[in-house]
């Protein structure tokens, strides 16, 4: 399938926006305030509005700079907005029957440059709100005290949860997902990312559960992305953040974030360091005929990595803007292993003991440019990034059983390349269209070399990836419905090479590997706005979860003397399309937001176990295309605010799904496919019961 014809879709489509409701009186001032340098938004500012000298309401801005004034009368008014560290601005509106609604648009503040104090506002407790495609948390002491790191915070959160041990990260009880810092994508390991990631260093966190076509469609589960705290006072600020966690090992994590802002250039860099160690045991026990034995296992990690990011804004006029940052990610690992095998009544087999040395090394780099145009229309923009990644990856194991030693060398390297244009353009008040293109090439080769007392070979493993994508999102409201339809089309192209050179050359059917797709990504939202404090979003949307490089690597991942893992270069894509209603309640002691979702998942990637055709007492253990499943659960969650010194958010969250793999049949010792239904609950409870100096105004540097 050709590129251009990628180029020749196009979906018509309709968005989400807010209703206003009705009030006693017909007049609304809204707009938004923007710092007058960096047009970065100035959240929490107060917003008055006086006629005469006399206050007619007042409110603080959100987050995001944005305020909405209702309940007007029609007459002139004086709109008048203040911020500690910057000049008061005003505004004189005059409210008629021909002009009822006065939209203000961007309202800009100048910083104040007497100013030698500002205000570091933290919200006391988090809070959760229900958006259309999408659950936003914003960050609060109460979650920012559960934990120094990202990593920590995240089993906080309604729906996410990280593993304790190995650090995979899980969205709706699924690990198929996405993590995003500030929009943009990241070519780091999510569960070495997080770990690294100081928690007051986080703003918010949106959980994308049902991505729009806009957005890369990988990771059946969703999006995590992750808006970290950026600062707009000019001059040099900077913080230094350190945590320890004590337990049966030791953990530490420490940060150092530096900015400095001059003009209209604003440079920045961020240093993070986290070292621990991890200890796991367990155990497996076998009940084979004449091979009944029990393996038990006992893990020792040490890990050490260095994240630095260095950047720069460049706020070329009020439209204009370029920015530029590079990444640098340096892991070290280091891992011991013992692996004790039992042999039940069996005089063939004699027990064995396997010992394990791992050493790992990761560098990755990676470097990315944006450049930012807003048109004279509000809201009209047109976006270019450019990202490169690099990445060098060496692990080094020795193994020994009883004196026997085997050695595992493999080197790999990955280059990733991305480039994205995206554009903006609200037609009308009501009327929005949203389209782009993508394009993501990376290539990569993986060395093995294997040696032991009668055996040794080299694998070179090579493989090109490219995928190319054109969207298009059109979203429209009406009455008190909103809706948005779009479309993504791309262009999926896999070619990988395996080259065995070792002895038995032929323990594998296929040594490469070709594939291509073409196929759409379909996603549509609709949502009611019953009431001011009732409101219901329904969405769909249809993802891929693609074959990793290491799960179609047929190069030995890992083994003992009984189990070996490795990939498998057939498998194919997975496809789920994705069903979630939810509903939004709003009372005096806060609010309530319910949820169910349903996803069919085709040709559905799972482990399986056989026999190794070479070793009759060893299996491999790899992956495999199964049949369709689904999966199903349903949320809530309740943020609420008791009293005035009680808040807290409570969630609850169950999950059901068939999980299927492949067993050995204890009569007939052969491989089959068995299935399992499994069904998860969680809950979560976070309160905020602030002292009388927390619930104080309090006046610190703006690094603080």
């Amino acid at each position: 399938m050709k590129l251009k014809h990628i180029l020749s879709a196009l979906v018509v489509v309709f968005s989400t926006v807010n209703l206003v409701a009705q009030q006693n009186n017909p007049g609304i001032i809204k707009g938004k305030i923007i710092d007058k340098t960096s047009s970065e938004p100035v959240g929490f500012s107060t917003v008055s509005v006086l006629e005469g000298q006399k206050p007619i309401a007042s409110i603080s801005t959100k987050e995001d700079g944005s305020f909405e004034i209702g309940n007007l009368e029609l007459k002139s008014y004086v709109l008048k907005v203040n911020f500690i560290g910057y000049i008061d601005a005003s505004r004189n509106i005059t409210l008629t029957e021909e002009n009822k609604q006065i939209n203000l648009g961007n309202i800009t503040l100048e910083q104040n440059a007497n100013t030698i104090e500002t205000v570091s506002i933290i919200k006391e407790r988090s809070t959760i709100e229900q958006k259309a495609d999408r659950k936003v948390i914003t960050i609060g002491k109460d979650l920012i005290a559960s934990g120094t790191t990202a990593s920590e915070i995240f089993n906080n959160i309604p729906t996410v949860s990280i593993d304790p041990q190995t650090k995979e990260l899980s969205l709706r009880g699924n690990s198929n997902v996405r993590v995003l810092i500030d929009g943009k994508p990241t070519n780091i390991d999510a569960g070495q990312l997080l770990q690294q990631i100081p928690s007051a260093s986080i703003k918010q966190v949106e959980l994308i559960t049902n991505p729009s076509s806009k957005y890369n469609p990988e990771g059946n589960s969703g999006i995590i992305n992750i808006i970290l705290n950026k600062n707009t006072q000019k001059g040099f600020n900077g913080s230094v953040t350190s945590g320890y966690t004590f337990g049966i090992t030791p953990k530490t994590n420490q940060s150092l974030n530096l900015n400095y802002k001059v003009g209209k250039v604003n440079f920045y860099t961020n240093y993070g360091f986290n070292h621990g160690r991890n200890r796991s045991f367990g155990f497996v026990e076998a009940d084979r005929p004449n091979l009944e034995n029990r393996q038990d296992f006992n893990f020792t990690n040490t890990n050490t990595s260095h994240l630095a990011k260095i950047g720069v804004d460049y706020y070329i006029n009020d439209n204009n803007t370029l920015s530029f940052f590079t990444n640098w990610n340096i892991a070290d690992g280091k891992g011991n292993a013992n692996t004790n095998i039992n042999y039940y009544n069996n005089t063939t087999f004699a027990d064995d003991l396997q010992t394990n040395t791992n050493n790992s090394g990761n560098i990755t780099q990676t470097y990315d440019i944006n450049f930012k145009h807003n048109f004279k229309k509000k809201g009209e923009l047109i976006e270019f990034q450019a990202n490169y990644a690099k990445t060098s990856n060496e692990d080094l194991s020795f193994f020994r059983n009883y004196g026997v030693l085997r050695l595992n060398d493999i080197d790999s390297k990955t280059n990733y390349a991305q480039f994205n244009i995206d554009y903006t353009n609200p037609i009308d008040e009501n009327t929005k269209i949203e389209m782009g293109f993508e394009s993501r090439i990376q290539d990569g080769q993986n060395n093995f070399y294997n040696e032991s007392l009668n055996f040794y070979g080299t694998n070179p493993f090579t493989f090109n990836r490219n995928i190319h994508a054109f969207y298009t999102n059109y979203s429209k409201s009406f009455g008190k419905f909103s809706a948005q339809v779009g479309v993504r089309i791309e262009e999926y192209t896999l070619k990988a090479k395996f080259e065995r050179n070792e002895k038995n050359p032929n323990y594998f059917e296929s040594t490469s590997v070709a594939d291509e797709i073409f196929t759409a990504y379909p996603s549509a939202y609709l949502s009611y706005k019953l009431d001011d404090n009732n409101t219901f979003n329904l969405n769909y949307t249809r993802r891929v979860d693609r074959p990793s490089i290491g799960q179609i690597n047929p190069i030995r991942e890992w083994t003992t003397p009984l189990l070996e893992s490795r990939g498998n270069p057939a498998l194919e894509p997975q496809f789920t399309n994705s069903f979630e209603i939810n509903h939004t309640k709003i009372f005096s002691l806060g609010s309530v937001t319910s949820a169910v979702f349903y996803r069919l998942i085709n040709a559905e990637i799972s482990r399986v176990i056989f026999p190794n055709p070479l070793n009759n007492i060893q299996n491999i253990m790899s992956f495999a295309n199964f049949d369709n499943n689904s999966q199903l659960g349903a949320e809530i969650n309740a943020n609420l605010k008791l009293t005035k010194w009680w808040s807290t958010n409570a969630s609850a969250d169950v999950y059901y799904k068939t999980v299927r793999g492949t067993v050995t049949n204890i009569n007939t010792n052969l491989p089959e496919n068995k299935e399992i239904n499994v069904t998860t609950f969680n809950t979560c409870l976070l309160y905020t019961s602030p002292s009388p100096r927390d619930r104080q105004k309090s006046r610190m540097p703006s690094s603080a």
